[in-house]
């Protein structure tokens, strides 16, 4: 899903503010919402799949000005206003797969340029772009599945290196890299010159 969730890379929010000494929580009630999310996951209303999908759908101006726990807290609102729809309460783990990873450390490879109606764990800025797989990280539940009530549909996860030149073009950070854990319905091999 492309949204306003997906700001990574995106040009013109500036810097992420750093917080000396920022406590966990702000506020009390961002300690009760963190504690609702645990036991509402953990009872099986919704995925954290799910929980994620249900931020990404909030509008904007929600998204924007709510801050961090006040998005959990619309998230919440909606996976209860959503609980009769199919979810399991299994938690994104590893899972065992016969089938073999279709990619080794050193392939080149592409993130494919996906863009889905629903949940996905691509970041938009690598859609497109080729890198380097660095390492396998074994076999997850598939999140953009998962959050949809389609099953766990496990797939194999890789770390991929891409340099910020191919992510932001001749104004990167000179020796800049971004490593982005990949599922690998989200890969193609690179077949182009870099």
């Amino acid at each position: 899903m492309d949204g306003i969730h997906d700001l990574g890379g995106m040009h013109g929010f500036g810097r992420v503010p750093l917080e000396p000494g920022e406590p966990v929580f702000h506020a009390p009630w961002e300690g009760r919402v963190f504690a609702l999310a645990s036991l509402l996951l953990a009872a099986g209303v919704g995925n954290l799949d799910a929980f994620r999908h249900a931020v990404e759908r909030l509008d904007p101006i929600t998204y924007l000005t709510a801050g961090y726990y006040g998005r959990w807290r619309h998230a919440l609102e909606t996976l209860l206003a959503e609980a009769g729809t199919p979810a399991s309460a299994a938690p994104t783990a590893r899972r065992a797969l016969v089938r073999p990873p279709g990619f080794a450390p050193g392939d080149a490879v592409r993130a494919r340029n996906l863009h889905p109606a629903g949940h996905t764990r691509l970041p938009r800025y690598v859609r497109g772009r080729r890198g380097t797989v660095i390492a396998t990280r074994g076999t997850w539940v598939f999140p953009d599945a998962h959050a949809h009530g389609r099953g766990e549909d496990p797939q194999h996860v890789y770390t991929v290196r891409f340099e910020g030149c191919e992510l932001w073009g001749d104004g990167g950070e000179p020796g800049l890299a971004v490593h982005v854990d990949c599922f690998e319905p989200y890969l193609e091999p690179a077949r182009d010159p870099a």
